[in-house]
């Protein structure tokens, strides 16, 4: 086992250091938001309306909203990430990985909506007419022609592969295992009991595919982030004169790095970005591509509006809930204290002492724990969702049923059993299931400028309907080749 960690640790260090992942992802994000006009600054406030009030596009052919669709990805990415995420980047990196998980949520926002625009623009449909989207299909579909083809379908069997690991990592054992410890801790619960309540649920879930999955989502969703909300401003209020030093410490030590533990401060600011952008990453998901997939389920009029909508997930999960939950931590100052072993205190027994410290009696402990729960068993549906589109592209059909059973004897097995390296596993993971899609993405950035600069100038306001969308661009062969296509999927649909 030591060996398997030190394996582990080396290849997340080279992954997640200054050489691969941390430019990759700062500057494929920037370049994106110049090439998409800053679109995650000005269309926003759209976008929410479109997702959150509006919900769907009545008309379009799709398999669930706009709304489910981002609920589902809100399901698979709301969870341990928000809790033990944030604070283990401030353990590992100081208060300073604050900084950089906002960078990587912003710059996240332009990649998240060109991974999700370019889902419903190659998606496909399966033997029953169900969409299916995601780099595993757009990487192939979309990079093509001469030297180019073989480029696109390895980076695409890539990240295919990479997806299926990963989704036993970030999306079940980890959230399983994090269930189980919450629950134990908590309400004295054994974990072989979390772990068969965790299994029975998921399976009934899973039985009903994405509908099932999206439909729990769309209820549960925003009634956890509305509870975690009002629990981390809670907080905050009984601490409102720590905040405004507490957001001066973020900014300072992104750049010195004085609170992380050990080293020179050069080394320090290196800790800080790395664990920053790699506890960003494992919050939002934005560059991996795995929203992409719910999003090339979604009914939607043009892709351009499901990308915008898909956005505003990354907006929620990094600028609204770590945000919060990172200044609930800094405030209260659970970042600087112990435990009886005098040990630093990080992940979930972190987060819970700084509730513990902001709300009254001993409800922040079981506030952490109802909201782990919750957050920790939605993100387990959203990801066999993606794990089970990775499965059946490689595949097929035929492997969905075993990889669901799998899925719900995987959730038992990581709520029983010590999980000690999960969480490099599923850092390692997730880099390298971002390699394929930023590669991919920035190949294909021109046709994603081109295409969103066209529907924008027409449709600022995301108000249009199928009928004026389709009417406007009746002469563009882009949009009347997918609209064709859209139409041939419809027809498989029993």
């Amino acid at each position: 086992m030591d060996t398997l960690n030190g394996i582990l640790d080396s290849a997340s260090s080279v992954i997640w250091g200054p050489f691969v992942l941390i430019p990759l992802l700062l500057l494929t994000g920037a370049y994106m938001t110049v090439r998409l006009g800053g679109i995650q600054f000005v269309r926003t406030g759209a976008a929410l309306r479109l997702g959150l009030v509006k919900r769907m596009d009545e008309g379009a052919s799709g398999d669930i909203s706009q709304y489910r669709a981002l609920a589902t990805a809100m399901a698979a990415t709301v969870g341990t990430g928000n809790i033990a995420g944030v604070a283990t980047a401030i353990a590992l990196g100081g208060p300073g990985a604050i900084f950089w998980m906002w960078i990587s949520g912003i710059f996240g926002m332009a990649l998240k909506y060109s991974e999700s625009f370019l889902a419903v623009r190659f998606r496909e449909a399966d033997e029953k007419g169900g969409r299916n989207g995601g780099p595993q299909y757009y990487l192939t579909k979309g990079i093509r022609g001469g030297l180019w083809s073989p480029v696109g379908a390895v980076l695409a069997w890539s990240f295919t592969a990479f997806t299926i690991f990963a989704s036993f990592g970030i999306g079940n054992m980890v959230q399983a295992n994090s269930m189980s410890e919450a629950m134990s801790d908590s309400f004295s619960i054994p974990e072989w009991g979390t772990g068969l309540a965790v299994a029975a649920i998921t399976l009934v879930v899973l039985v009903g595919g994405v509908r099932s999955i999206s439909s729990a989502a769309g209820r549960i969703v925003p009634t956890m982030v509305l509870l975690f909300i009002g629990a981390q401003l809670w907080v905050l209020v009984a601490f409102a004169d720590q905040v405004p030093s507490a957001v001066a410490t973020i900014f300072t030590d992104a750049f010195t790095g004085s609170a992380a533990a050990g080293g020179f401060a050069g080394a320090a600011v290196i800790a800080a970005i790395q664990f920053g952008l790699a506890r960003g990453l494992f919050s939002n998901e934005s560059g991996m591509g795995s929203a992409a997939i719910a999003a090339g389920a979604a009914k939607t009029s043009h892709p351009v509006r499901q990308g915008l909508v898909s956005m505003t997930q990354t907006f929620i999960d990094t600028i609204i809930l770590v945000t919060l939950t990172a200044l609930a931590i800094v405030v209260t100052g659970a970042y600087t204290l112990t435990d009886e072993a005098g040990e630093a205190l990080t992940g979930v027994r972190l987060t819970s002492e700084a509730f513990t410290l902001g709300l009254p009696g001993e409800i922040g402990g079981y506030m952490v724990a109802l909201c782990l729960l919750l957050f920790a068993l939605t993100t387990l549906w959203g990801w066999s969702y993606y794990g089970e589109r990775a499965i059946e592209r490689a595949l097929g059909t035929g492997a969905v049923l075993p990889f669901r059973l799998v899925w719900v004897v995987m959730a038992y097995v990581g709520a029983t059993t010590p999980l000690e390296t999960v969480w490099t596993f599923s850092d390692v993971m997730n880099g390298l299931m971002v390699i394929p899609n930023l590669i991919g993405l920035l190949i294909l950035s021109n046709l994603v400028a081109r295409e969103t600069r066209a529907y924008l100038r027409f449709d600022p306001t995301l108000r249009a309907t199928q009928h004026e969308i389709d009417a406007f661009f009746v002469d563009d062969p882009a949009y009347r080749g997918w609209r064709d296509h859209e139409k041939s999927l419809d027809a498989l649909v029993p």
